[in-house]
C-alpha cells in the first residue's frame, strides 16, 4: 500500500477513514490455466449490457465446440475483465461471476479472485463507474485489435491503481449497489411481462376476418361489425397561422415532442414556420411519416391552445371510443395497411395520406364492448409506464451513485 490517502464524496455514516490506493494486484490474485479438462459445465461469455451469459443464449449456439481447453474454470465469486471495445464500455468491464459455483469462460478474458476480506463486487462497481477509463486508456498499447479486443495485457492490468477503503466499507458499498441492481431488474422483468401480457391480449382482443376476437369480456357475443375509419371519425381541418400571433403561447404536439416524453411543447407563435391545426377536443394524433414508429398519440384533455404538427393527422370521433382506437391503431394489421399505402421517395420519407388513412377498414364492437377494452389497455400502458419511470429513476439513482460512491 502507498501513503497517498483519499476519501471518495459520498459515503456511509461512521466512516471517516482515508482510502488508500493501490494495484489491482495488492487485493486479487490471477485465475490461469486450463480447464482440467472438465466437462459438462456451463460455458459463459461476457456482455457489456447483461453481464454474463451463457454462449448458447447470447450466440444461439455453444461456439466453443472442441476447443474447450482455451477455456478457464471460473468458480462463483470470482472475476473475468473482457478487455473488448464497445459502445456502453469504451475500455471493457468487469463482472463477478456469479450464475454458477464453476463455469468455463474465455481465456483470452483477464481472470482473477479478490484475496482474503476483500470484495469482488467492490471491484465489479468500480470499473462500471468508469472511474479507471483514463487508467486504462494509458494501459492500451494499440488500438482494437481485428477480434474487437484491446491490447492490455494481464501483467499491466493488474498494475492498474485505484482507491479502496476497509473491507468493511466495500461490502456496504457492493450491497447497497446489488440490492439498485436486483430492483432494476426485478422492474425490467415485470414490465417486460406486462409488455409480453399486452402484445397477447392484442392478438386475442381484437376480432380477425371471422368478426369475432379470441377473448372477449363475458356478456358480449355479437358480432364485431367492419367500417371504414372514415365512417367513424373525421379529421380536424381547423388551423392557425401562429405567425400571425408571434407573442401567443402555444402548446405544440409534434413528432419530436412525442419522442422525447409524449408531452406538448410549450413554444411561441413566433417558433413555428408553418400552420398548425387548431386541437380543442380529445383526439387520436395518428402520424403521416414513416408509419412503422407508430407514433400514434391520444390525447385525452388537450393543453389550452394546442395546436399539431402537419406531421401528424388529427382524428375526432363521436361514434367510436378514442381509448379503443388508440388500441387499433398501433395494431400491426393497420400498421401494415398504413405502410402499404404510403407512398414517397424512400421508406424513410414515405408518408400515408389523409384519404388513404380515412379509406383503412377496421372491426368495431359495441361501445359498451369498446369502452371495456380500452380502459384494460390503458391500465396496461399506464402501468408500463410507471415501470419505466422507476427504471428511469434508478438507473440515474445509481449512476449517481457510482460517481459520488467512488473516488
Amino acid at each position: 500500500m502507498k501513503d497517498e490517502k483519499k476519501a471518495p464524496k459520498l459515503r456511509f455514516k461512521g466512516f471517516t477513514d482515508d482510502w488508500e490506493q493501490c494495484k489491482l494486484g495488492d487485493v486479487c490474485e490471477e485465475v490461469s490455466g486450463n480447464n482440467g479438462n472438465v466437462k459438462g459445465l456451463p460455458i459463459l461469455t461476457i456482455s457489456a449490457a447483461n453481464g454474463w451469459m451463457n454462449q448458447k443464449d447470447r450466440f444461439s449456439q455453444v461456439i466453443a465446440g472442441n476447443e474447450l481447453k482455451k477455456y478457464t474454470l471460473l468458480e462463483k465469486g470470482h472475476l473475468a475483465y473482457n478487455h473488448g471495445n464497445s459502445k456502453l464500455a469504451k475500455y471493457g468491464t468487469v463482472f463477478v461471476q456469479n450464475l454458477y459455483d464453476q463455469a468455463l469462460v474465455p481465456r483470452v478474458y483477464h481472470s482473477f479472485k479478490m484475496k482474503v476480506e476483500n470484495n469482488p463486487y467492490y471491484v465489479e462497481y468500480y470499473f462500471a463507474a468508469k472511474k479507471l477509463d483514463r487508467e486504462l486508456a494509458r494501459l492500451v498499447t494499440s488500438g482494437a485489435r481485428m477480434d474487437g479486443l484491446l491490447n492490455i495485457n494481464k501483467k499491466d492490468f493488474f498494475k492498474i491503481k485505484f482507491e479502496v477503503p476497509t473491507p468493511v466499507e466495500q461490502s456496504l458499498i457492493s450491497t447497497i449497489l446489488q440490492k439498485l441492481d436486483q430492483t432494476i431488474t426485478l422492474h425490467e422483468e415485470k414490465k417486460r411481462q406486462l409488455e409480453h401480457l399486452k402484445s397477447a391480449l392484442l392478438q386475442k382482443m381484437f376480432a380477425d376476418k371471422s368478426e369475432y376476437p379470441a377473448i372477449r369480456f363475458e356478456g358480449f357475443s355479437a358480432e364485431w361489425e367492419q367500417r371504414k375509419l372514415g365512417d367513424v371519425c373525421e379529421p380536424i381541418t381547423d388551423s392557425i397561422d401562429t405567425q400571425k400571433y408571434p407573442n401567443e403561447v402555444f402548446a405544440e404536439y409534434s413528432m419530436p415532442a412525442f419522442d422525447a416524453s409524449m408531452k406538448p411543447d410549450i413554444v411561441l407563435g413566433s417558433s413555428m414556420n408553418s400552420v398548425r391545426k387548431i386541437i380543442t377536443r380529445p383526439c387520436l394524433l395518428v402520424n403521416k411519416l414513416n408509419v412503422r414508429k407508430k407514433r400514434i398519440w391520444y390525447v385525452k384533455k388537450p393543453n389550452k391552445n394546442a395546436v399539431c404538427s402537419a406531421e401528424f393527422i388529427p382524428l375526432h370521433s363521436d361514434t367510436v371510443d378514442l381509448t379503443f382506437l388508440n388500441q387499433v391503431a398501433k395494431s400491426e394489421t393497420f400498421t401494415r395497411y398504413l405502410e402499404n399505402h404510403s407512398s414517397g421517395s424512400s421508406n424513410s420519407q414515405k408518408r400515408i395520406t389523409p384519404r388513404s388513412l380515412m379509406l383503412s377498414k377496421l372491426h368495431i364492437p359495441t361501445i359498451e364492448e369498446q369502452k371495456l377494452i380500452g380502459k384494460i389497455f390503458e391500465y396496461l400502458d399506464h402501468t408500463i409506464t410507471l415501470h419505466d419511470q422507476k427504471l428511469s429513476f434508478l438507473k440515474r439513482l445509481k449512476q449517481t451513485l457510482l460517481q459520488k460512491m467512488f473516488i
